[in-house]
């Protein structure tokens, strides 16, 4: 495809360890709109997510043009810069459709964080978590099939730490520092992947992080999940007690399916703040953000904005 650019809670014990999800949709209603249907759309793809190729991106096109749907512009992120509010409402845009990993979707929906369109997003990543909430397992066809038929537009919670925001997921801490040996493990750069793995897994037994804003969570921890909820943060914690689930860290990072890591201890809270004399490393749906010390990690909701064809996706 030419690309130019012209043209989205379990309560438990402490010391109780178990797989949980790491991102709960929301389920509340009130954040439902009606959609009157899409007309215009804006293709962002990524070439380097994980099944986002030319081929498939020139079938979706087929499909958009089967159902009548105009395509007012392209942009191939991160070769091409994502169009700005002013030019997509320049164009009519009504909907932007995202076939991409997670982290590009997460780039999109921040630099189009004030834009008032609809977003559809497909699954084009390794883990499609946004994407699974909104519309299941379907395919990218037909989810698309199904948006132009009968979508309903939704929120989804986010979670916001100044400028930055994760709708899957945010990791804080040493273990953290795994998000360097995932990107080493997808460009094949071996060399960069061995001294990268031997890094993250010192920093990880390192001292630790600890946290502000959330009562009898005073250790040092190695790393922090942070997951989006209705009204909250999910908090999961892991510390270095528990080396099996710093090990499995580790695994599931490098394989992709990180939300499966398990918690030790898991807390709800409206903000949080990581206590360090020094920035922190943290990964913003797997994108790496250095924050400065003293910045407040808070729970956001977005509008009713994203595209959902199955019921209970929000």
């Amino acid at each position: 495809m030419p690309i130019s650019s012209a043209d989205g809670h379990l309560p438990r014990q402490e010391g109780v360890a178990h797989a949980a999800p790491f991102l709960s949709p929301m389920r509340n209603n009130s954040h439902v709109m009606r959609w009157r249907g899409m007309k215009n759309l804006w293709f962002i793809t990524n070439p380097q997510s994980g099944s986002a190729t030319q081929e498939k991106c020139a079938a979706l096109e087929a499909v958009f043009e089967e159902r009548g749907l105009a395509l007012a512009g392209r942009t191939g992120f991160p070769a091409d810069a994502i169009p700005d509010a002013a030019t997509l409402d320049a164009a009519e845009v009504d909907t932007v459709v995202l076939f991409a990993g997670d982290g590009t979707i997460n780039a999109a929906l921040c630099a189009l964080a004030d834009w008032s369109g609809a977003f559809l997003i497909l699954p084009g990543g390794t883990m499609n978590m946004l994407a699974k909430i909104l519309h299941g397992d379907a395919d990218p066809a037909a989810i698309v099939h199904s948006a132009h038929g009968a979508a309903r537009r939704v929120a989804l919670p986010y979670i916001e730490a100044g400028p930055h925001r994760a709708f899957v997921g945010l990791i804080i801490g040493p273990a953290a520092h795994w998000g360097r040996a995932r990107e080493a493990a997808r460009a094949g750069r071996v060399a960069r992947l061995a001294g990268a793995l031997r890094n993250a897994w010192r920093r990880t037994f390192g001292r630790g992080i600890r946290l502000r804003g959330i009562a009898d969570m005073d250790r040092r921890y190695q790393a922090i999940f942070v997951a989006p909820t209705d009204a909250t943060l999910q908090v999961n914690a892991i510390d270095a007690r528990d080396w099996g689930a710093i090990a499995e860290l580790g695994w599931t990072w490098l394989t992709g399916d990180w939300v499966a890591a398990r918690a030790v201890t898991q807390r709800n809270a409206q903000q949080i703040e990581p206590y360090s004399s020094r920035p922190v490393l943290a990964l913003f749906d797997g994108e790496p953000v250095t924050l400065a010390p003293g910045t407040v990690v808070r729970a956001g909701m977005t509008a009713p904005r994203f595209l959902a064809t199955v019921q209970g996706a929000a």
